[in-house]
């Protein structure tokens, strides 16, 4: 069999560009695993979120009366270390509760590398509350400017930001 000049490692030719087209594929399937796997943990924070707002949004419905008390307690770092009174074994006034439950939210805030805060909700003419729980590099506020690392900018989210709002009172 004769075999021509000009064909001679042809094959090996296609070999490597399939083989380099196989490789690239591989690198986007890889690249997809890793958004998925990094949406997955996202939206177990925003769940983790979720629940440290809605639980610490229950405990102010079942102390309404001591609302100022919880934006009091949020404000100072004094007040969200540990509560004076332990309320779940002895009686405790609202201001006590407030104390207590500040402390607790706010201990299992950190426990999951989250800070809360409560504050009232931007361009909102009643001075409804919200509660912001923000993790990563983003603090529970609301800023002037966007890409400061706050949770919000006025009545939007800051794009850059890591965080959860939910309005309460």
């Amino acid at each position: 069999m004769k075999t021509n000049s000009y064909q001679v490692g042809v094959g090996l030719m296609e070999i490597l560009v399939a083989l380099l087209v196989l490789a690239l594929g591989i690198l986007g399937f890889i690249a997809l695993q890793y958004r998925a796997v990094e949406a997955t943990a996202e939206g177990g924070t925003r769940v983790q979120a979720i629940n440290l707002s809605r639980d610490f949004a229950e405990r102010i419905r079942v102390n309404r009366g001591a609302l100022s008390d919880y934006e009091s307690e949020l404000k100072s770092s004094s007040g969200q270390g540990s509560s004076k009174q332990d309320c779940a074994k002895q009686y405790c006034s609202a201001q006590e509760m407030a104390d207590y439950d500040v402390s607790q939210v706010v201990a299992k805030a950190h426990s999951v590398a989250m800070t809360i805060n409560l504050d009232k909700c931007q361009g909102n003419k009643d001075e409804r509350k919200c509660i912001y729980v923000a993790w990563g590099e983003t603090a529970a506020t609301n800023g002037a400017s966007s890409g400061t690392g706050n949770c919000t900018v006025g009545t939007a989210y800051d794009p850059a930001s890591t965080c959860l709002v939910m309005e309460v009172y």
